[in-house]
């Protein structure tokens, strides 16, 4: 067994996407050598900007791979991961992962874990951390002896490690045939959402203890003054207070802003999973043994209106 990790690089309309670089820092943490294989049309560059953060990534260029097809895609990296006996086989938890992984372990014969929230090796063995139970109950599974594993991992749970030395780039020939099956004729973008909260640095975040719906322009407010977004928890979405694209944890989008500011929000672990990872954690409730305060860098006890107010207050006096 080959103690390296091999990453899927998922790309589309030619952009890498960011799992694909938490993969890398999945295999630094894990001390892993950190190799990744890329398939696509024109490449090169795409494979020379991943040397920046993989010890060795291998290409493979056809103008059938300009999108993904798990029927091209599944010969090809069956056969690397033949070829290279990797420890772990990773790809993200996305529609691409959720599609290849299953069918490519059942060819492989190798033990498969999805959606995984963190992976550890103990000796040999490789433990994996998922929800189970609709995200209520965490349980950490020990995959079997296996010459090679897999998973999936889940986006935005793994921090994206700084680029290192320019690792090895090479270019992989193969033959390719056509999918008789399958074939990709072009993407349909979802409609654009007002804000994207997983690329804002500064969210400020309500949750069940901002009350009424009344108070949220008061919130909003804040938000905007320190150059931010406001996002909240499924509470307030199952209000209808607002829309399901504002809403961080496991149900929802996962953010790391430079600064997450939770004002009411009680802390769930469905709500924290999605969040944990922020720079910085503020957190405003009344009730001072709240679960929130466990994972806040700093906890105020107190209404939170009182709170917003005197930071808004602040804030002004500054400006």
């Amino acid at each position: 067994m080959n103690p390296e990790l091999l990453a899927l690089a998922e790309h589309r309309e030619g952009e890498l996407r960011e799992v694909t670089f938490e993969l890398a820092g999945l295999a630094r943490k894990l001390e892993l050598k950190a190799t990744c294989v890329l398939l696509g049309f024109k490449a090169q560059s795409m494979a020379e900007k991943l040397a920046s953060y993989f010890d060795e990534v291998f290409y493979v260029e056809h103008d059938l791979l300009k999108h993904f097809n798990s029927d091209l895609y599944q010969p090809l990296l069956a056969k690397l991961t033949k070829e290279r006996r990797p420890k772990l086989v990773a790809m993200g938890h996305t529609s691409i992962g959720m599609e290849l992984a299953p069918s490519l372990a059942a060819e492989l014969g190798c033990p498969l874990i999805t959606d995984v929230l963190d992976v550890q090796l103990n000796g040999e063995k490789l433990l994996a951390r998922r929800q189970i139970y609709g995200g209520k109950v965490e349980a950490l599974m020990e995959l079997k002896e296996s010459p090679c594993h897999m998973i999936t991992m889940r986006p935005g749970v793994l921090r994206q490690p700084e680029p290192k030395g320019q690792g090895k780039v090479t270019k992989v020939d193969m033959e390719l045939k056509e999918s008789l099956r399958k074939k990709v004729v072009g993407y349909v973008e979802p409609p654009v959402a007002e804000v994207d909260i997983t690329k804002a640095d500064v969210i400020v975040s309500i949750g069940r203890g901002i009350r009424d719906a009344g108070n949220i322009p008061a919130v909003e407010e804040l938000a905007r003054m320190l150059g931010g977004v406001l996002a909240c928890s499924r509470p307030v979405v199952d209000k209808g207070w607002l829309p399901k694209d504002r809403q961080v944890g496991n149900s929802g989008k996962t953010v790391k802003p430079k600064l997450y500011l939770a004002l009411g929000i009680s802390g769930a672990f469905q709500h924290v999973v999605g969040m944990k990872n922020s720079d910085l954690i503020i957190a405003v409730n009344k009730d001072p043994n709240a679960p929130i305060f466990n994972v806040a860098h700093y906890g105020i006890v107190d209404d939170l209106m009182k709170v917003v107010e005197a930071l808004k207050n602040l804030l002004k006096a500054r400006s």
